[in-house]
């Protein structure tokens, strides 16, 4: 039987949310959007925020630019019920508000290390989840 990621539609959306989208959610999408191009997969990751601060966080920013790689977003974006009804996948670093609920399927990355800490221990946190992930698990 086919899974999800096999009948994934073109330019397919996943959501990767925490609570300041200032941070994890920055690091997942540029990571994921990283892994996805080099694997030819026509997916994209866009980072949201519950509660979004200003600015994306300096440690963040430090250390995809040491990563060579760049944020996808240049502001955190507050998460919108539209984002997560359309998304293929939503996937959450933090609790997400009662009309979000119910509307997908949300993935709950619960455990991922503070990126005010240590930016590398949170980075490659998160990209042991994101090699996880069913898509990039057949490479």
């Amino acid at each position: 039987m086919p899974t999800k990621w096999e009948n994934m539609p073109q330019n397919s959306i996943i959501v990767f949310v925490c609570e300041h989208g200032a941070a994890k959610s920055i690091i997942a999408a540029a990571y994921f959007n990283k892994i996805a191009h080099e694997r030819g997969l026509d997916a994209r990751a866009i980072a949201r925020g519950t509660n979004p601060d200003s600015e994306l966080s300096s440690k963040t920013i430090a250390g995809l630019q040491s990563d060579g790689l760049a944020p996808s977003e240049s502001a955190p974006q507050k998460l919108t019920l539209a984002e997560v009804e359309s998304a293929e996948q939503v996937i959450s670093f933090c609790e997400l508000p009662k009309e979000f609920q119910g509307k997908t399927s949300i993935e709950q990355w619960e455990g991922i290390p503070s990126v005010s800490d240590n930016y590398q221990t949170a980075r490659d946190a998160i990209l042991e989840k994101l090699n996880q992930l069913p898509q990039f698990s057949k490479f």
